[in-house]
């Protein structure tokens, strides 16, 4: 069986290159010609024949196909990419002023079951590979250039479609790593961030084995036992640990760690919420980010009104804990935070 071109990071194919005395530039070649230029079919230009035939003998070029495009009022696009062996993950391309980011998934599915995501209700597939991640932001980045062609611009990256990132540590990884190659497609570290439920064994690699990407913690509650039923996997790994671990993450020069705070009516927006999550976040390089919750089918949850959410940031700011309002993008076509269901 062929190895995917797109689970390869650049040292791979170039060893791979050496090995069988090719020409040097061939590695450099390949990834400027399909990272940067975005070319789907095999390279030929520039490579000597006896390349050629080892690229067709031994790699698969193939990659994720879309089978549907929603566009949303509000200009969000979600996509639904079918895998090799038939099965099917969803991709959200949002846009903002002046710029793009592309919400990818890691897994079909997702093993955390946590109770405000849609995604968590149909539970683990499998993993994605490395190709099957990048697939999803090329695909989009394909869209864009054919649908949207005078907004094309190299979107940035958020790992938080459907999935763990951190459960599938190893495929996102060196998914972020072909993201930053400077031969690729060269996306600075800042312009994309991993997120995560709290999965401990994935955090504690991070600090030795991610590069220098941004990372974000689905928090939600800064109390244990309400944590415990937004997220189940607080019960094994408790917030308390995952800050721990969090804090001991190198950061650049105004870097900070992302919480994100799915605020739900009337379960985790009082106003002893938010002053629990200030005393959490006030001491540490935090940015809290305030989501109103999204409802979808079957959820027991309701969104906050307007005036709740302004005044659970009116406390985490007194707090001197920089925060934002997420703004709510593609609800209509179940493409926002939590909503994304391929079963």
């Amino acid at each position: 069986m062929k190895a995917s071109f797109f689970d390869q990071n650049f040292n791979e194919i170039n060893a791979q290159f050496l090995e069988h005395n090719l020409h040097p530039s061939g590695a450099s070649l390949l990834y400027n010609w399909h990272y940067k230029l975005k070319q789907f079919e095999p390279c030929k230009t520039d490579l000597a024949l006896k390349t050629q035939s080892f690229l067709r003998e031994n790699y698969d070029f193939t990659l994720p196909k879309i089978v549907v495009a929603k566009e949303s009022e509000d200009r969000t696009v979600k996509f639904l990419f079918e895998l090799h062996d038939g099965k099917r993950v969803e991709t959200v391309l949002i846009p903002f002023i002046g710029k793009y980011s592309v919400c990818l998934s890691t897994q079909v599915g997702c093993a955390m079951k946590c109770s405000f995501c849609f995604t968590g209700t149909q539970g683990l597939t499998r993993h994605l590979t490395t190709s099957e991640i990048i697939g999803q932001y090329l695909g989009a980045w394909d869209w864009l250039r054919t649908h949207r062609p005078s907004e094309l611009k190299i979107p940035n990256i958020v790992f938080m479609g459907q999935g763990e990132p951190l459960h599938n540590f190893d495929a996102v990884k060196k998914a972020c790593e072909i993201f930053l190659t400077e031969e690729g497609m060269c996306l600075g570290s800042r312009r994309i961030t991993v997120s995560t439920a709290g999965y401990l064994p994935g955090l504690l690699r991070w600090k030795d084995e991610m590069p220098q990407v941004n990372i974000a913690l689905s928090l939600h509650s800064p109390f244990e036992e309400k944590r415990n039923k937004l997220i189940p996997i607080n019960q094994r790994y408790p917030l308390h640990e995952i800050v721990e671990v969090l804090d001991q993450i190198p950061m650049r020069k105004k870097q900070f760690v992302t919480y994100e705070y799915l605020l739900i009516d009337h379960y985790n927006d009082f106003e002893e919420d938010a002053h629990a999550t200030g005393e959490l976040l006030k001491s540490r390089r935090a940015l809290l980010n305030l989501i109103p919750f999204n409802p979808f089918p079957g959820s027991e949850f309701k969104r906050p009104s307007f005036e709740r959410v302004e005044a659970f940031k009116k406390i985490t700011e007194s707090y001197k804990v920089p925060s934002m309002i997420r703004g709510t993008k593609g609800d209509d076509i179940l493409a926002a935070c939590g909503q994304l269901n391929t079963k």
